[in-house]
């Protein structure tokens, strides 16, 4: 199993930027891929970016393509999602989440940070 812990969620106007963290702990030799989900209230939740563990490839939604960053910090096993020009439906919590080699998909999540953008 793999535990996650975000960080870095806040309060900031449009066009703003916040960067969050997701820290990794645990199996981590059998992580294959990293991703960021968040959920609106009274929404569902909903996929935003991945990082493949290894490879550092990248995928995005396309609501968030070209403003946000998914990277990797390989020697502190920490995720991070940069955000820029926020805009006030990026509002929501934001989760991250591991993908291991076992086939459970995304089995492991955070407990989330809370991002609310004002206009």
């Amino acid at each position: 199993q793999v535990q996650l812990v975000e960080s870095g969620g806040g309060s900031v106007q449009a066009g703003g930027s916040l960067r969050l963290s997701c820290a990794t702990s645990g199996r981590l030799f059998n992580i294959y891929r990293v991703g960021w989900f968040r959920q609106a209230p009274g929404e569902e939740r909903e996929f935003v970016a991945q990082i493949d563990w290894s490879g550092g490839s990248t995928t995005y939604a396309d609501s968030v393509k070209g403003r946000f960053t998914c990277s990797k910090d390989g020697a502190k096993n920490t995720v991070y999602l940069q955000m820029s020009s926020l805009r006030p439906d990026d509002t929501a919590v934001y989760y991250c989440a591991a993908a291991s080699y076992d086939g459970r998909g995304y089995a492991d999540w955070g407990q989330g940070t809370q991002v609310t953008v004002s206009s």
